[in-house]
């Protein structure tokens, strides 16, 4: 099998995801847990009474978990057109002494459904270990910039001034939430057991001789050598393909996060408020060398998008399932469950990588801010002046006036905003320039954004991160191009 540059390769594999996540949904992973898996079933089975098997059986069949003969299964693939049998072939013989009983009752599902809820299972941890580690940094960034004034928005027009921390803490509030669903997944998720064809157990009730009690034990035998204490109480040939739809619907969740953050990042960088990561040598453009081109937040994007789409995938999957079991998820699976986990790895990477180098370059940000101010401040003016003994009613109708002259003057004049000196002006308001002028101090527009900042991250966020401090022994930040 060809595997060089002459071949289409996933850019995934190539460009995107991490190592750790790429070897998790290898072959090699897959099929040696196959045979994990034939192991525990023959394990349990003994153990249950099927004298049978023997330890010298389970002892060949133990010494060739890892050391598969992929030539033999896949020369037996093409004449069966039969994965999982083309593998119990090979594994056969390699311990041949065990080749009667590998998969003994069992149907193929019982391999491919559970190495897939254990890949599942490994998969999400990983995501975990990067979810938190962009809260980390989200969390240090938000508690650094939480003073830091910056003009806010709605409808992406000038609006009241936030901080840049508490616009962080948006993003991360976000993230604290995704991981919430991520661990009532994680909590939740159960093995298939070793159910037969059609779920019902029939050939286990034959080879136990109608001993329901020990069928049943055989499932829990088998789930808790995966570390499992829980089967699906009831399923088809597979298990329900809900929980493919409750998995890549919760990795769609991240994507959107991340996706909200690098939007933001784009647009706040198209006025160089903030930027993200630009390293030295790095070029922004084949054409315009001057150009500084938010790359990675626009990857972010791409990738979740992707994500975000593949979810699709699962739901369609989920309620296309006819009765017991049909097989026209088995290709779709084999491409969206393993593809949507390696582009989640991928965004929350690029996330990390963003977020540890972004720049805020407050100087700009002071100045667009002082822009508009005068704007933002009106609201806080009326509040002065009713104080007075001002008629708010009045006075909200003569700052109106008032700011459609000042913007027009500088929308269509190009020259300096002089509604502060309009207002002043004014003797409704009754307040001297001075007094104007104070109403627009940037601390006293930005209202308790620094101390929600601080409340969020002492009662929500910083006890998670306690909570999962195993986890945050590597941020991976590595963006590979």
């Amino acid at each position: 099998m060809k595997t060089g540059t002459d071949i289409y390769q996933t850019p995934l594999n190539g460009r995107y995801a991490s190592e750790e996540m790429k070897h998790l949904f290898s072959d090699d992973v897959k099929f040696s847990t196959w045979r994990k898996l034939w192991v525990a079933l023959a394990e349990a089975e003994k153990e249950l009474g099927k004298t049978e098997i023997t330890d010298e059986q389970i002892a060949q069949m133990k010494e060739h978990i890892y050391d598969i003969n992929y030539d033999v299964a896949n020369a037996r693939e093409k004449e069966v057109r039969h994965d999982v049998m083309a593998h119990v072939y090979a594994y056969g013989q390699q311990a041949p002494k065990a080749a009667g009983i590998i998969h003994w009752g069992a149907t193929s599902c019982y391999v491919t459904d559970n190495t897939d809820i254990l890949n599942i299972q490994e998969g999400l941890k990983i995501i975990k270990k990067r979810l938190l580690g962009v809260i980390k940094l989200l969390a240090d960034s938000a508690e650094a910039h939480k003073d830091i004034p910056t003009l806010g928005y709605t409808h992406y027009q000038p609006a009241s001034p936030v901080t840049v921390g508490r616009r962080e803490a948006l993003w991360l509030q976000n993230f604290v939430e995704n991981l919430e669903e991520l661990d009532f997944t994680l909590s939740h998720l159960k093995m298939l057991g070793c159910r037969g064809a059609t779920g019902t157990s029939s050939t286990f009730m034959e080879i136990f001789e109608g001993d329901e009690e020990k069928v049943k034990q055989l499932d829990l035998l088998i789930a808790r050598k995966f570390g499992f204490n829980e089967v699906y109480p009831i399923s088809g040939q597979t298990y329900p393909r809900h929980l493919d739809q409750r998995i890549l619907n919760s990795l769609a969740a991240i994507a959107s996060s991340a996706y909200k953050m690098a939007k933001d990042i784009r647009l706040l960088q198209h006025d160089k408020e903030i930027e993200e990561p630009f390293e030295k040598k790095q070029i922004g453009s084949s054409a315009m060398a001057y150009k500084r081109n938010p790359m990675r937040s626009e990857r972010i994007c791409s990738l979740a998008r992707y994500v975000i789409n593949e979810a699709g995938n699962a739901s369609s999957t989920a309620c296309d399932q006819w009765l017991e079991r049909t097989l026209d998820d088995s290709a779709n699976r084999r491409m969206s469950i393993p593809e949507t986990f390696l582009a989640t790895d991928a965004v929350l990477i690029i996330c990390a990588n963003v977020v540890n180098g972004m720049v805020v370059n407050e100087k700009v940000i002071e100045k667009r801010l002082n822009e508009e101010l005068p704007f933002m401040a009106t609201e806080n003016i009326i509040m002065d002046a009713v104080k007075k003994g001002g008629n708010r009613q009045e006075l909200h109708e003569h700052i109106r006036v008032h700011s459609m002259e000042a913007g027009s003057r500088v929308k269509q004049e190009g020259l300096d905003n002089d509604l502060l000196n309009r207002i002043a002006d004014d003797s409704i308001f009754g307040m001297t320039l001075e007094e104007v002028q104070a109403a627009c101090n940037p601390k006293k527009l930005v209202g308790r954004c620094a101390n929600q900042v601080t409340d969020y991250l002492h009662q929500y966020v910083y006890p998670v991160l306690e909570e999962n401090k195993e986890f945050l022994t590597d941020i991976n930040m590595d963006v590979k191009v």
